[in-house]
């Protein structure tokens, strides 16, 4: 749904007529929802058991994709975003703390990187399916697809899925913590996406005067929704979280661009388009079970590092961008920046969770998804940004194609300098050990 949707954007822009930063919301939604409730959740599963969270959440993942089907109006098509991002928030930090419960330390990289293989397997299959689907029937079928999936998700789950993991049972809920912490993420990223306009400022500020408040209320509370020690005093746990930010602060938007880039200034259809982007998450999926197999015999920070430096430099390539660029070199340089993703992501996965105790796997777990989901968030609304300031409302036509380029160039060249930065947290978090 992530990679198919991104896809079939100029589909839903002609039917509902939206303008470039309208369209940017219907990625951004999904994104803001995760991450508001991605914390709370981790720390639910851990309360009640994290199966059933994981089933609940693909109830509501499949019931929200049929609302997006039969979407009406921009405003049900966003809504739908939004419940969809909740269903994730409930699958993906569960489905990891499960497997940290299972798996010994010594087989956890593998079976981490087998799990994040799965999910670039659907990011890699998403962009060529949704291209198929949009052209031949309607962006709507991108929303239908999943339903079935989730159908059978849940009959496996249900029949197939033994047991239950309830490690920090008789806890309470946070309740408060949990609502600060979705207010000051979502103001937060609200600001970022509407930057530079006025009302940015306010809800910014806003935003992290309420993460503050937040911290200060995790520090009092007896049963906090983010246990801070594990920042305090875990450097290796704080450290790896940071680099999971900055690295998906710089490589979120690229599928998001590259889909634009290729349909508007190559002129490729969308089926077209997603095939090219496949380059990049079928390397990841290739190389990341070898990454996190790896990650269990050699220490995973340096791994993480040397994937952080490859992803740098595949984005600055992509600095060197041209309307008549060969699809050769699209294509080469988005499987070199899928290789520098698998590098990073199984190792760095596995240092985090390697780090904490068993009661905190669907906190750490939750901490960790929603560091990458923020910087998937800031990786949108840096694109939003820079749209403002490059094209501003309007939609993208031939006209505005040269500042449209000019504005993907500035972002390419933003994020490989983000990846620089990231090096150092990795490194630092490889000598923490």
């Amino acid at each position: 749904m992530v990679s198919a949707t991104n896809v079939a954007l100029p589909a839903i822009q002609s039917e509902f007529g939206l303008n470039a930063i309208m369209l940017a919301w219907i990625p951004t939604l999904y994104l803001l929802s995760y991450a508001v409730f991605i914390l709370p959740c981790g720390k639910i599963a851990d309360i009640c058991g994290r199966k059933k969270v994981f089933m609940c959440g693909i109830w509501v993942f499949t019931i929200s994709s049929a609302l997006g089907a039969i979407s009406p109006t921009t405003t049900v098509l966003l809504l739908s975003r939004v419940t969809q991002g909740l269903g994730s928030s409930m699958i993906f930090p569960t489905s990891l703390a499960i497997l940290a419960d299972v798996f010994p330390p010594q087989e956890r990289g593998k079976a981490i990187g087998i799990s994040v293989a799965a999910v670039y397997m659907g990011l890699s299959t998403g962009p060529f399916l949704g291209g198929v689907l949009t052209n031949h029937l309607t962006w709507r079928a991108v929303f239908v697809a999943p339903i079935p999936v989730g159908i059978a998700a849940i009959y496996l789950s249900t029949w197939k899925l033994a047991g239950e993991w309830v490690e920090a049972r008789g806890e309470k809920i946070d309740l408060i913590g949990s609502i600060l912490y979705g207010a000051a993420i979502a103001l937060f990223m609200y600001g970022v996406s509407v930057l530079p306009s006025s009302e940015s400022l306010w809800a910014i500020c806003l935003g992290l005067a309420l993460g503050g408040f937040f911290v200060w209320w995790e520090w009092k509370a007896t049963s906090p929704v983010v246990n801070l020690d594990l920042f305090r005093q875990n450097k290796i746990f704080a450290l790896s979280s940071l680099a999971a930010l900055i690295h998906s602060s710089a490589t979120f938007a690229v599928a998001f661009m590259l889909s634009l880039y290729l349909q508007y200034i190559k002129g490729l259809t969308s089926q077209a388009s997603g095939l090219a982007l496949m380059a990049l998450p079928l390397v990841m999926a290739i190389f990341s079970p070898v990454a996190g197999r790896l990650s269990d015999r050699v220490h995973p920070g340096k791994i993480a590092s040397l994937g952080m430096a490859v992803t740098a430099v595949g984005l600055f390539a992509m600095t060197f961008l041209k309307s008549r660029t060969s699809m050769i070199f699209i294509v080469s340089d988005l499987g070199f920046l899928g290789l520098g993703v698998a590098l990073f992501a199984s190792p760095n996965m596995n240092t985090i969770m390697n780090s904490v105790e068993k009661k905190f796997y669907g906190t750490a777990s939750g901490i960790s998804g929603s560091m990458r989901l923020i910087g998937n968030m800031l990786s949108m609304g840096i694109v939003t940004v820079l749209f403002s300031l490059y094209l501003g409302r309007v939609q993208i036509t031939p006209q505005h194609y040269p500042a449209f380029l000019n504005s993907l160039k500035t972002g390419f060249l933003i994020f490989a300098l983000l990846c620089v930065a990231g090096i150092f947290a990795t490194s630092a978090g490889e000598k923490a050990t």
